[in-house]
């Protein structure tokens, strides 16, 4: 295992009922911001239960954070802040209105041009307004840590930041607000949160035994409820799901451990370049990935067989084989194509992708940072 230093300060809110903790979280003088997006926490209730439970408080309301949420839209809430002067933000949804709220606790105060604040990964960050959530849909782990991905649509660009100015003071995890999901969204946050867990074990072994096994977990726990998430209102099968999908992403899967994450940097530049759900684009790159770096990853690919799988019948090919197999019948389970052709995508595309993948500088990806555009090229070949 590597060094390591592991802090989250977001206070976690989990249970039924438990919007209404909201005045005794919130600051009584605060000024404060509702975000949301667009319109599902105003159709089912949520947000007149959020705003009776701040009270007195002065309120102002920011809506139509896009699933994808855009620079150019979040802009609108730092100008709305400003000329107000709030001074406390809420996001009432999931992790991309989580994730626009971060940046707009950033780039209030922010000296200079705040897409600097996405073009430095962060860096750059000094000082965030005060934020807490209530999460919607379980999926991106954003509810607790200090990482978000915001798109410019002007470019095309879908960056990650990260910055310790930007963990949610207090996140509230109610399991009965994810009851009237639809199944697609449902299905993408099972898909996202497996692939988190993936990107930080999926890499090669380090002695990280309680890291492997806690992986290993949430994996298997997500194998055992993600096809019952899609039918069964089930509130402990939900709330499974919310807090599995916090765990992988919250820091301690990953802490002392190699991680990957050029899935997700292929993914983005799908999503960016052709709108393509999140959760989706990772269904696509994560198989082809795999497959076309098993060499590297074989030690950790046989392990996520074994464990995860249970296959150990078989040559090590097989066995990998295998393994790469059934991760894409997963999402595909869970009705998530995962061929770039599915999302009428062809070979056409592939010079367009990779070349947004070097403006962006991700040209040495991977735990190994080997993942140069040729491999990326390759990757999305083996999507096709």
């Amino acid at each position: 295992m590597f060094d390591f230093e592991f802090h989250n300060p977001t206070k976690i809110v989990f249970g039924r009922q438990t919007v209404a903790r909201l005045d005794t979280l919130v600051p009584a003088n605060a000024r404060v911001l509702v975000l949301y997006g667009g319109g599902s926490a105003q159709k089912n209730g949520t947000l007149d239960e959020v705003l009776g439970a701040l009270g007195s408080r002065e309120i102002q309301q920011f809506g139509g954070i896009e699933a994808n949420p855009t620079y150019e839209t979040l802009m609108r809430a730092v100008e709305l802040i400003r000329e107000q002067k709030l001074d406390f933000l809420l996001a009432v949804g999931g992790g991309s209105v989580i994730d626009g709220t971060k940046f707009v606790a950033a780039a209030v105060a922010y000296q200079g041009e705040p897409w600097e604040i996405l073009e430095t990964y962060g860096a750059k960050v000094t000082q965030a307004l005060p934020f807490g959530s209530v999460l919607t849909l379980p999926a991106t782990g954003s509810e607790m840590n200090n990482g978000g991905v915001v798109t410019r649509k002007s470019t095309q660009s879908k960056l990650p930041f990260r910055s310790p100015h930007v963990f949610p003071q207090f996140s509230i995890l109610d399991p009965d607000k994810t009851l009237t999901l639809p199944p697609r969204q449902l299905a993408n946050g099972v898909a996202d949160a497996f692939t988190h867990v993936v990107e930080q074990y999926l890499t090669y072994p380090v002695e990280g035994r309680v890291q492997d096994r806690f992986a290993e977990g949430l994996l298997q726990t997500l194998v055992e409820i993600g096809p019952k998430v899609l039918n069964d209102p089930d509130d402990d099968v939900r709330a499974n799901l919310m807090w599995v999908a916090t765990l992988a992403l919250n820091g301690l899967v990953g802490a002392g451990v190699p991680q990957d994450w050029s899935t997700h940097m292929i993914g983005h530049e799908l999503t960016a370049g052709y709108g393509i759900d999140h959760a989706r684009t990772l269904a696509v790159v994560l198989p082809a990935n795999l497959q076309i770096r098993r060499e590297s990853k074989r030690r950790k690919l046989l392990q996520y067989a074994e464990r995860v799988w249970h296959i150990t019948d078989g040559s090590e090919e097989q066995r990998i084989d295998a393994a790469i197999e059934r991760t894409r019948s997963f999402f595909e389970s869970l009705d998530i194509r995962t061929r770039l052709h599915d999302y009428d995508i062809g070979a056409d595309a592939i010079d367009a992708l990779i070349a947004q993948l070097e403006a962006h500088g991700m040209t040495r990806l991977g735990e190994g940072k080997d993942v140069t555009p040729d491999v990326s090229r390759r990757i999305l070949e083996a999507s096709l």
